[in-house]
């Protein structure tokens, strides 16, 4: 299923957001106020991560997509770049059965070509084994970035309209774009959540975050757990969605 963006239709809006995404920013911070080398944040987030999970199944969230590198991450000191690919494959190998288990679709987005073969063929695994799960997608997005995704999905665009024929140079429309986004697959976030205290998007899901609600913490994420989630939700529930129109049209939806 390819879902519509936000502009050129109206969503359904529910009390629990359907889809959370969420930048993790802080592992390193959190390790260095307690002198501990980078490393130790970043297997402490991944615990995180397990909680955030299991928070979401218990919520009723639908959709769960995490920035865990994006490409801009490459410039990071090789060492912290090697441990974290190696934390990747660590979480593929001990997560994926688990996850399976409870009813949970893992998706991989991004250039993955830029990962080694034992990277990407346990991530063409873990896509396969649990692709027929519905209790919640939960979507990783690895050596990702939001302009490579529109570029990437324009590419794909004109390469298949001039398949079908359409003349060069003609105008194409979002929902000839749409398809060719990494997450066609799922709908728009709901609400974003950036721990850590930076309050950026930062080349995450340009294109997709339209008419998200955001929620910055100052809370590093190897300490964000269910309340903190929980909290983040409870703001979201508290905005007014309107999507271009007015708060007296919603007044006359709900009336």
């Amino acid at each position: 299923m390819i879902y519509s963006s936000s502009t050129t239709a109206v969503p359904e809006v529910g009390t629990v957001p359907r889809h959370v995404a969420i930048i993790m920013d802080g592992n390193g911070r959190w390790a260095t106020k307690r002198f501990l080398p980078r490393v130790a944040g970043h297997v402490k987030g991944a615990d995180a991560v397990r909680g955030v999970v299991e928070t979401c199944l218990e919520r009723g969230v639908e959709y769960l997509t995490l920035f865990a590198f994006s490409s801009e991450n490459w410039r990071r000191p090789e060492e912290e770049v090697s441990m974290l690919m190696r934390l990747f494959v660590t979480m593929l190998e001990r997560e994926v059965v688990k996850m399976h288990a409870n009813d949970i679709r893992l998706k991989v987005v991004g250039d993955l070509s830029r990962f080694n073969e034992q990277l990407q063929t346990l991530i063409a695994n873990a896509e396969r084994k649990t692709a027929r799960n519905t209790r919640l997608t939960v979507t990783i997005c690895a050596n990702y970035g939001g302009r490579w995704d529109i570029m990437q999905a324009v590419n794909k665009m004109t390469v298949e309209a001039a398949a079908n024929g359409q003349p060069a140079g003609q105008a194409y429309t979002e929902e000839q774009l749409a398809p060719h986004l990494a997450m066609a697959y799922a709908p728009e976030p709901d609400l974003f959540i950036r721990t850590g205290g930076e309050q950026r998007i930062s080349n995450f899901l340009l294109w997709q975050l339209a008419y998200t609600e955001l929620f910055f913490t100052e809370t590093f994420w190897p300490d964000f757990n269910d309340e903190c989630l929980d909290a983040a939700i409870a703001s979201y529930q508290q905005r007014e969605r309107r999507f271009g129109r007015t708060s007296a049209q919603l007044t006359e939806k709900t009336n």
